[in-house]
């Protein structure tokens, strides 16, 4: 049940707590927490994880007989637990109560989104009809980065005499979320310590086993009976602390209180000696929680401002909670990290934490927001471009070549096996022959400052990444003689089912139409980049990358003449993917039902997808989502091809009849693409890409954490998608193609200077309003005409006649 800024669920469900603890989740940037109950340790209904943005580890297993290194974003110490249970003052100590005790007989919890706020409502009932009613609200604050809070009121109701209250922080923790991961090595903590100060608080502290990050958490227990402090004992054990305490209740309607403040801190942090020292003096010092709760909520207040989306409707609310979720993994606190984008947030162990490329779905929006941020996650691929051109250099290669899954360092994370959990056997991995991952950085860091203005970012480390990803694309590509063209072999495309030719004994696939066509795009700008920089740091940037004018020549000439295979008139995702197997997709959705690891079946069967004209998400439509028409025209024309509104009409039908949609991304990537060429159906994979987690389509994998990526791209949907927006020549472009379900809908950018720019979407019309400022007028490109908003004013333009925007054939 949802209303507004409110995510609320009624009743306790064991089969939906694990979805429900990750979209609960609580955090701040810095950590993250999940929406688990704290009555209850970690098992198959529940599982209490909190995890600190770049916080990995490396551990060695044993699979299939071989010795496989794996990085894992790294299970902290718990620091919900808090159990309790009635202790009348005529009966002896009833049974510790939780959810799963059939002692509960209500049972409520609400997502606050506004004040990013976790609110639990319990009533116990003992068969003497003896009534506790709890109510706990948890934070993770905005404000400080390092704390959280839980405040748990216990009411009594029939009964008097006392609650027994036992908490502290559970160092004894593993990554076990993942089921598909369980035969892997696990235990990340080692060398525990705990203990107390000054009566109420208690701390543990431990380290991580191979990367050696310091971790320590400190818990200060309060209460609040209004009968004097209640005795307490202080229990510790090897990988435990904790208290234990007795509250008072003085009969029916009588309330006691029990607040718990955490500090969390490693030796990641910047400024400070230990982070014990840290943690115990952060806990000590904090505020009581009514400051906390006001401090925190005023944070969400001011971000909220930076970041607001007005959608009315069902669909509204769902975007609100994915924007909630961007915010809470990637918020200001982000930029004073060395963080990238975590494909799966900080909510769960899915894909153990690692950065993929789904800073290609979320920058554009932080961009228009965030874009501090930006600039951070950014500056996290430009710290690992040492290891990006090492990489390189290990394959042969020049240039960067920038890894499939990065976690701590830079160097490839991608598995060499992976379990297929249908048949049971462990696989080989191709995965990391997906080395357009390049090409999204390079992509990222060009919207980034066509968004902020940030020259000096493109001029310095932009520059740099951008040239050795261009570098590195020229390096890849051959010329083949018999065509004219030049070829890029052995890739792996977005599409990720395909990663070898039927019967190949090498992976990899050539001329990946995707992957061709955003290098030359990446070519193309980084010899924009060279002509536009300054004379002294253009000199600079040559001289220290040893690049000349021949090199750079020939990365032009690769520019126009990139190999894109063609086949009836449509674009090819690969060179002969026509000559694959068509497959039986009512044979195989009559037989399976749900076929999105359409993969996992056919590998199951003793089949492989590489035989088929099946895809797992977009791919070739991926270019579609990347590039506006004009711009994607453009890139065609500069490689010699023809890219008409028949030609892309063709290629949509044809690849949306062979998709699977295994990824959350493909209905987000359709949804944008159909939404200017089949504007009727774009709807369908609008709700698709908005529901895939709050109704977990994907079938259990939300539990392990969200889709950020998906999240992030619903908002974008909106804010760049139904506008048609672009910020390119020192101007909005916008070219509106909203459905009519997403056809009125509000959006504030901050573009540039100006800090506040609001866009309007209403039937025919969109509104752009400047603030008043000093930053002087906006210019907005709409309909091929060019307006001025002066600062202070806001102008209604009309929206000319749909059109996809590719030229006539």
């Amino acid at each position: 049940m949802n209303s507004g800024w409110t995510w609320s669920y009624q009743g306790y469900d064991p089969q939906a707590e694990r979805l429900r603890e990750t979209l609960c989740a609580l955090g701040n940037g810095y950590f993250v927490t999940r929406g688990a109950a704290t009555e209850t340790p970690a098992g198959p209904v529940h599982y209490p994880g909190t995890y600190a943005a770049g916080c990995y580890n490396r551990l060695t297993s044993t699979v299939a007989g071989r010795q496989v290194e794996n990085e894992d974003m790294v299970n902290l110490p718990n620091w919900l637990p808090l159990r309790y249970r009635m202790c009348p003052s005529d009966a002896p100590p009833g049974p510790w109560l939780s959810p799963d005790h059939p002692q509960l007989a209500e049972h409520r919890q609400t997502l606050d989104l506004r004040h990013g706020t976790l609110t639990r409502w319990s009533t116990y009932e003992q068969e003497d009809g003896r009534r506790l009613r709890v109510k706990q609200t948890r934070l993770v604050h905005m404000g400080d980065p390092h704390l959280a809070a839980l405040r748990t009121l216990f009411t009594a109701d029939g009964w008097a005499g006392e609650v027994e209250v036992e908490t502290g922080i559970d160092g004894d923790v593993r990554n076990d979320g993942v089921a598909r991961y369980r035969e892997l090595a696990s235990r990340h903590l080692a060398d525990w310590e705990c203990g107390h100060e000054q009566g109420d608080t208690v701390w543990l502290s431990c380290r991580t086993l191979d990367s050696d990050v310091r971790i320590a958490l400190a818990a200060r227990i309060q209460v609040g009976s209004g009968r004097g402090v209640p005795p307490r004992t202080t229990e510790r054990g090897g990988q435990r602390v904790g208290q234990r305490l007795r509250l008072p209740v003085l009969g029916t309607g009588s309330t006691a209180v029990v607040d718990k403040t955490v500090a969390l801190y490693t030796s990641r942090d910047p400024a400070i000696g230990s982070p014990l020292r840290a943690a115990v003096d952060g806990a000590l010092a904090a505020p009581d929680f009514p400051r906390l709760l006001a401090t925190h909520r005023a944070a969400w207040e001011h971000l909220w401002e930076r970041a607001e989306l007005e959608v009315p409707g069902e669909a509204g609310e769902i975007l609100q909670l994915h924007l909630f979720h961007v915010l809470q993994t990637l918020s200001p606190h982000t930029a004073e990290l060395d963080v990238g984008v975590p494909a799966r947030g900080l909510h769960g162990e899915a894909y153990r934490g690692h950065v993929f490329w789904d800073e290609l779905f979320v920058l554009p929006f932080l961009n228009l927001h965030l874009p501090e941020v930006s600039r951070a996650l950014l500056d996290y691929r430009h710290r690992r471009l040492p290891a990006a051109c090492r990489a390189a250099r290990e394959v042969g290669r020049a240039g960067a070549m920038y890894p499939w899954q990065s976690g701590s360092d830079g160097r490839e994370e991608t598995q060499q096996l992976h379990l297929n959990p249908r048949s049971g056997r462990w696989l080989p991995d191709h995965s990391r022959l997906q080395h357009h991952v390049g090409s999204a950085i390079a992509y990222n860091i060009w919207q980034y400052c066509q968004a902020s203005g940030d020259m000096e970012f493109l001029y310095g480390h932009g520059a740099e990444m951008l040239l050795g990803i261009a570098r590195f694309w020229a390096d890849c590509a051959t010329w083949d003689p018999s065509i004219g063209r030049y070829r890029i072999r052995g890739v792996v495309g977005p599409d990720e089912y395909h990663d070898s030719y039927p019967g190949a004994a090498e992976p990899g696939l050539d001329d990946n139409a995707y992957t061709n066509v955003t290098a030359a795009w990446v070519l193309r700008r980084a010899l924009d980049l060279g002509r536009a920089l300054p004379e002294a740091c253009r000199r600079e940037l040559c001289e220290r990358n040893h690049l000349g004018e021949e090199e750079m020549a020939r990365w032009d000439d690769i520019a126009h003449r990139l190999y894109v295979p063609y086949h009836q008139g449509v674009i090819s995702q690969f060179a002969g993917y026509p000559d694959l197997a068509e497959l039986d997709w009512a044979e195989y959705r009559r037989r399976y039902g749900d076929i999105r690891r359409l993969d996992r079946i056919l590998e199951a069967e003793g089949d492989t997808v590489n035989r088929y004209q099946a895809s797992k998400q977009a791919d070739v439509l991926m270019l579609g989502y990347l590039f506006s028409p004009a711009e994607l025209a453009d890139v065609f024309r500069q490689l010699g091809y023809a890219l008409d509104d028949d030609i892309w009409r063709r290629t949509v039908e044809y690849y949306l009849a062979r998709t699977s949609h295994g990824s959350t991304l493909s209905a987000l990537v359709h949804a944008w693409v159909l939404a200017r060429v089949r504007h009727d159906d774009a709807w369908s994979y609008c709700e698709e890409a908005l529901t895939g987690d709050v109704a977990d389509l994907q079938g259990g994998t939300t539990t392990e954490g969200i889709h950020l990526g998906a999240m992030a791209g619903t908002l974008d949907l909106v804010q760049r998608g139904m506008t048609g927006l672009e910020t390119r020549d020192g101007a909005l472009w916008l070219a509106p193609a909203p459905l009519p379900q997403l056809s009125k809908f509000a959006v504030r950018i901050r573009y540039r200077r100006h800090w506040d720019i609001g866009l309007a979407l209403r039937a025919e019309r969109v509104r752009v309003a400047v603030p008043v400022g000093g930053n002087g007028p906006v210019h907005v490109r709409l309909g091929g005409r060019t307006f001025t908003v002066a600062p202070g004013a806001d102008r209604w333009l009309g929206l000319p006649a749909s059109h996809s925007g590719y030229p006539a054939p």
